[in-house]
């Protein structure tokens, strides 16, 4: 499945849409390059799940946790240097508490994640096109997530700010 946003907030309103699928002990891996947006949508999805505190990443503390509709653990595993260091994290504690965990840079941590998972890439669009558009690649990852594929593009596509490709 492959969309694209053309603003910051557009970006935003996708992670909004997604929100009212996310359930207990969902994972969202976020990957990208380096400003495609992956905190962006980390806000937008805090901000849905009713987080009222400011989201920033935890590229220093490397995890935050906010309380919202669902808990939602946000981590950002960019500074790991090998998967060892997940243990530090308690990746497998905040995987088991019944909220939401959002990983940026995650693909360090895929061997650790359950079988189910949301998968978004999200990269910068050609320099030469207008505004500030971004590419969303999404992968569902296991039955749970291939079960909400269409309840999923639907969310991303409709009325929301994204086109497809």
């Amino acid at each position: 499945m492959r969309f694209r946003t053309t603003s910051a907030a557009g970006t935003r309103a996708v992670a909004a849409a997604l929100e009212p699928l996310l359930e207990p002990g969902d994972v969202v891996l976020l990957s990208g390059d380096l400003g495609a947006g992956k905190t962006v949508f980390t806000q937008g999805l805090a901000a849905a799940l009713g987080v009222t505190e400011r989201v920033t990443s935890p590229t220093f503390t490397l995890a935050q946790s906010f309380e919202g509709r669902l808990r939602l653990h946000h981590l950002d595993v960019y500074r790991l240097e090998h998967l060892g260091e997940v243990l530090d994290l308690d990746l497998p504690g905040l995987l088991d508490d019944d909220a939401v965990v959002c990983v940026e840079w995650g693909e360090v941590v895929i061997p650790e994640l359950p079988r189910d998972f949301l998968h978004l890439r999200i990269r910068l669009a050609d320099p030469d096109e207008d505004g500030d558009v971004r590419v969303f690649d999404i992968e569902l990852v296991g039955r749970s997530w291939q079960g909400r594929a269409l309840a999923v593009e639907t969310a991303c596509i409709a009325g929301v700010g994204a086109a497809p490709c």
